[in-house]
């Protein structure tokens, strides 16, 4: 594994900025764990489009409360949206594949509730930064995780991915960051196949989620990586923009979770123009 200028920094979340509190959250369980729960925040209309949004922490930390990014609940709501925030089970206590399985039995929870909770079952964006964006990216290649959860790809409006990396899992534990090793052991074992099989990349053979927005900050692995998926899933038929930020290290790949929805933060405006694109077809 070579060494690399730049830190792929999942793990450090403890100092992310809680949600804002302008919009009152409704916790929810979707299954029998004290982690399978999420936070519901109610659109403006009873068809209103719904942005579930899955939290990083190098797959072993972070929280629905604490890892969103202050800005998000306020800016998407404030669009008459409705959003999501989803825990999962966390590694070592749970591998990566129930990771997954977690993301899409949430999901499946809230479409089989949308008339209740008030949003539109076929407006679903799904957003992760970091970990989160693997798991995003996971659920939405490999249709195996929805299936089990009785909903499909087909009904995922669109995906969008905030500074990922392990979107090809071999090649990341190879090329990635030194300081990365652990972590990415822990969650991915020394298994080829399971490797493999963890990787949206490698998984991007059609049927995937149609249409994806892959943002990334200027570093090295990441952006690597994050084109290496839009190739492949271009290459399936999926509708694919990849698209960088200025940011480096660890400063930008928190920058982008966390001022996202900022009106003032570039990414906002390309995320809002691309979803109402998505939405428009």
């Amino acid at each position: 594994m070579r060494k690399s200028l730049f830190l792929f920094p999942l793990l450090l979340l403890a100092a992310a900025p809680a949600l804002s509190q302008s919009v009152p959250a409704r916790e929810i369980a979707y299954g029998a764990a004290e982690l399978q729960k999420l936070d519901f925040y109610k659109g403006a209309k009873a068809d209103a489009p719904l942005v579930v949004f899955i939290h990083g922490g190098g797959w072993k930390r972070g929280d629905k409360g604490n890892a969103t990014g202050a800005e998000k609940v306020a800016h998407f709501t404030g669009r008459g949206f409705a959003f999501a925030s989803i825990n999962y089970r966390l590694v070592p206590g749970a591998t990566v594949e129930q990771q997954a399985q977690d993301v899409a039995d949430g999901l499946a929870y809230l479409v089989q509730h949308a008339r209740a909770l008030g949003f539109d079952p076929g407006k679903v964006m799904v957003m992760g930064h970091s970990a989160g964006a693997h798991l995003a990216a996971l659920v939405a290649t490999d249709p195996r995780y929805l299936q089990k959860a009785g909903w499909g790809l087909d009904r995922i409006a669109g995906v969008v991915l905030l500074d990922g990396a392990a979107y090809d899992v071999p090649r990341q534990m190879d090329e990635g960051p030194r300081v990365m090793g652990k972590t990415y052991q822990a969650a991915f074992g020394s298994d080829p196949a399971r490797q493999r099989a963890l990787s949206p990349t490698l998984q991007a053979a059609a049927p995937n989620a149609r249409d994806f927005l892959i943002l990334h900050v200027q570093r090295e692995d990441g952006t690597r990586q994050s084109e290496a998926l839009g190739r492949a899933l271009k290459a399936a038929g999926a509708r694919v923009t990849v698209q960088g930020f200025e940011g480096r290290g660890l400063r930008g790949h928190m920058q982008i979770n966390r001022q996202l929805g900022d009106p003032g933060y570039p990414a906002t405006a390309v995320v809002d123009r691309w979803i109402d694109a998505v939405l428009a077809r």
